[in-house]
């Protein structure tokens, strides 16, 4: 028989079952806070009309992977569908479902959206075309009260806070503050956005070539300086308001902005101490935001860049009668994961959730040893029937390769069940309706395996 040879795609990741075990964790974790705080569960289809990816934000350039039905290669344009692509976010298709929905939602909608995004990006460490991203918005009609835009990292500080990743901080901005400052030095209103994403390369490239792009955009060496002095502020209290004003320059965008800003931080320090930044470099470079802008960073590892990020939007969902303003941010969990686990700064205790693996005697035997198991998930205890009835110590040596803790030997007649500790050697006579695992055994626990960088 000729060999089969498999060529891996790049940029498509698949974890093997520790590393899986680890992703059930964090996303589990990401589910329970967003519902305890409220946000309904949203999945929506993979494909858009490709003229709305692009026309959202201006982002032509996540080459978007186009849809095509194979029955359709060669025929007429005229007789096909709308040419689709798959989302390469999750904001896009969420402010097309309001649209579709908005009869029959229940406003300030709040929902989260765990669910596979694409794109055509070059693969490479920590970024892949295929991935998970976690997100939650809230979306109002007309009006969106600005309370919301400090609830977002409050939600995310929560959820970082119970995952065993280190220090993220969150960075916050606003961005009525930067373009209220550049239209205060005399940039025009339609280079505004340039400029934004000009700065938003601060952190990849740094000041001396982001000034060089400010100058050769057309802003002058003076404005670009100023640009650079803005985005140089960055503090952990409200300090960053005084740092902003001695900077002399005034502009009504930017005293809106600085209020805004001001508003989230001091929630942050109320609820969250240690976990915002106010950062005024944080620009976030899509079209849409109109607001509050996010990005988090994972402490010792700040060359990875974003994690988590998102913004305020007041006209990404609108019908041209009715505007959903919104605000949202979201998680990108492939690439977190692709860093913890690509550095083993994460591991699982064991690849597989049972806890107990059920011996068999012998194959005439295997209905008691089943009796047993269905027993034990009856009480929510994690387990598996033996593979074969080979000797005692195979099946000891099977359960210790998969990481199973405990291996139950069923009794007969006079003969009491025992439970062997394989790691211990502890074995105990044992009652089926009775006999539990401690709580730490009963699940697999992810930890950090080396939570300094």
């Amino acid at each position: 028989m000729d060999r089969v040879k498999v060529t891996k795609l790049s940029g498509f990741p698949e974890y093997l079952p520790a590393e899986r075990i680890v992703e059930q964790h964090f996303l589990d974790v990401i589910r329970r806070t967003f519902e305890l705080h409220g946000f309904t569960s949203l999945e929506t289809r993979a494909v858009e009309p490709v003229d709305r990816l692009l026309g959202k934000g201006g982002d032509a350039d996540k080459e978007i992977y186009g849809v095509t039905r194979l029955a359709d290669r060669g025929a007429e344009t005229s007789s096909r569908e709308p040419d689709l692509g798959l989302h390469f976010d999750l904001t896009v298709p969420f402010a097309r479902f309001v649209l579709e929905n908005a009869g029959k939602l229940t406003f300030p909608y709040r929902r989260y959206q765990i669910q596979k995004v694409w794109r055509g990006e070059r693969p490479q460490e920590g970024r892949y075309r295929e991935f998970t991203q976690a997100d939650i918005d809230v979306v109002d009609v007309g009006e969106l009260a600005p309370h919301f835009e400090a609830e977002m990292p409050l939600v995310i500080a929560e959820i970082f806070a119970q995952l065993p990743i280190g220090r993220m901080t969150i960075q916050v901005n606003n961005r009525k503050i930067p373009e209220g400052f550049y239209q205060g030095i005399g940039i025009a209103p339609e280079d505004v956005a340039g400029t934004l994403r000009i700065i938003d390369k601060l952190d990849k490239i740094g000041p001396d070539k982001v000034r060089a792009l400010l100058v050769e955009a057309g802003r002058s060496t003076e404005q670009a300086d100023q640009c650079l002095a803005l985005a140089a502020i960055r503090t952990e209290d409200l300090s960053f308001v005084e740092r902003v004003r001695g900077l002399g320059v005034e502009h009504p965008l930017l005293d809106e902005g600085l209020e805004a800003l001001a508003a989230v931080i001091t929630a942050g320090l109320d609820n969250a101490p240690g976990a915002m930044v106010a950062d005024l470099k944080i620009a976030r470079g899509l079209d849409y935001y109109t607001g509050t802008v996010y990005e988090t960073q994972l402490e010792g590892y700040e060359s990875w860049g974003s994690f988590c990020s998102g913004g305020r939007y007041d006209a990404l969902a609108s019908d041209g009668r009715t505007t959903y303003p919104g605000v949202g941010i979201s998680i990108g969990v492939s690439r977190l994961l692709g860093l913890l686990l690509g550095k083993g700064l994460v591991t699982a205790s064991r690849a597989t959730p049972a806890a107990v693996l059920v011996a068999v005697v012998e194959e005439d035997s295997r209905a008691a040893s089943t009796s047993v198991a269905r027993a034990l998930r009856s009480r929510g205890i994690p387990c598996e029937v033996a593979p074969s009835a080979a000797k005692f110590g195979k099946q000891i040596r099977y359960a210790d390769r998969r990481g199973i803790p405990f291996v139950w030997f069923p009794g007969e007649g006079d003969v009491s069940h025992q439970v062997k500790d394989i790691r211990s050697g502890e074995q105990v006579d044992v009652d089926v309706d009775t006999w539990a695992p401690p709580t730490e055994d009963l699940k697999p626990s992810v930890v950090a395996s080396n939570p300094n960088p």
